[in-house]
């Protein structure tokens, strides 16, 4: 194995043109090795002291989060907590501290597993990943960017140098939660998250839901704008479930049923949508959705 040391932006592109793998954290390369998803490649590139890709930019309006920022980060950032918390939730159950402290969103998102805890928050909040390579770069819908399980969209020579996320309206909140069998080391057995928007009234003016692992990459679930308007009662919390629940097509595996995982994901949107709308309405519910209302696994 070749091991490159990338100490700026355009060495690191070089590297990747030339067919090397970039590694950051390094939290899935061995792991995956061993699980025999993939061989070790035979060409590293460390991007992980490309100070650039570090950062947390709220200058523009939205927020444009570096590829290296880790989970660690991103559970008790300012910015991210307050107007992007579904992200915050996810990143706080995230495998282990020590996981959390060097895998990154990035490379959480160039892994395209539809198990991620970061995917759902990201396609409700809108989020675009940015692409760059030797000859240039541009940002596409992180929904347009996993194409299958480990699979992406992107071109062999690009690499991930940020993700950006819109700006969020004022009475607005979001939220991700997940089904666990314990509280650390874990992989969703389902997941959902959802942004909320209400009016003075508390009507709903928009609603994105978006569910984890329960089709071979995260999904949108359609058919929430048919919501708008509407207050968010248990009759709508019940159409919420019933959306996620058919349009959920999982596998059943050694973890769960195909059956008990659609029943599953309507019961975590619906908890998703209802803390995000409390949020909106100006409720503080702390990080992660689910230590703080008892959801998944107990202590």
């Amino acid at each position: 194995m070749n091991f490159t040391i990338a100490t700026s932006l355009d060495e690191a592109l070089a590297a990747v043109a030339a067919g090397a793998r970039p590694v950051a954290g390094g939290s899935d390369l061995v792991v995956g090795a061993r699980q025999g998803k993939a061989p070790l490649p035979d060409d590293v590139v460390a991007i992980d002291r490309i100070e650039s890709l570090g950062n947390i930019d709220t200058s523009a309006g939205g927020v444009r989060i570096g590829a290296l920022v880790t989970h660690a980060r991103l559970e008790v950032d300012a910015a991210i907590v307050d107007a992007y918390t579904a992200l915050a939730d996810a990143s706080a159950l995230v495998g282990s501290p020590s996981t959390r402290n060097v895998g990154t969103l990035g490379g959480n998102v160039m892994n395209a597993s539809p198990a991620m805890d970061t995917g759902a928050p990201l396609v409700v909040l809108g989020a675009e990943v940015e692409l760059q390579s030797t000859s240039g770069s541009r940002r596409i819908p992180v929904g347009e960017l996993w194409t299958a399980p480990g699979r992406t969209s992107a071109q062999p020579d690009e690499l991930c140098v940020a993700i950006h996320l819109p700006a969020r309206p004022a009475t607005s909140g979001s939220a991700y939660v997940r089904l666990e069998y314990r509280r650390a080391m874990e992989i969703a057995v389902v997941g959902a998250a959802a942004a909320v928007a209400l009016d003075s009234t508390g009507a709903l003016v928009s609603l994105s839901i978006a569910l984890t692992a329960v089709a071979p990459t995260i999904i949108a679930v359609q058919g929430t704008g048919a919501l708008s308007g509407r207050t968010l009662d248990a009759s709508v919390l019940a159409e919420v479930a019933e959306l996620a629940s058919t349009q959920a097509v999982p596998i059943s595996d050694l973890r769960a049923s195909d059956a008990y995982r659609k029943h599953c994901v309507g019961v975590m949107a619906r908890r998703a949508v209802d803390a995000a709308a409390r949020r909106a309405r100006g409720e503080s519910i702390g990080v992660p959705v689910n230590r703080t209302l008892g959801i998944g696994a107990a202590s």
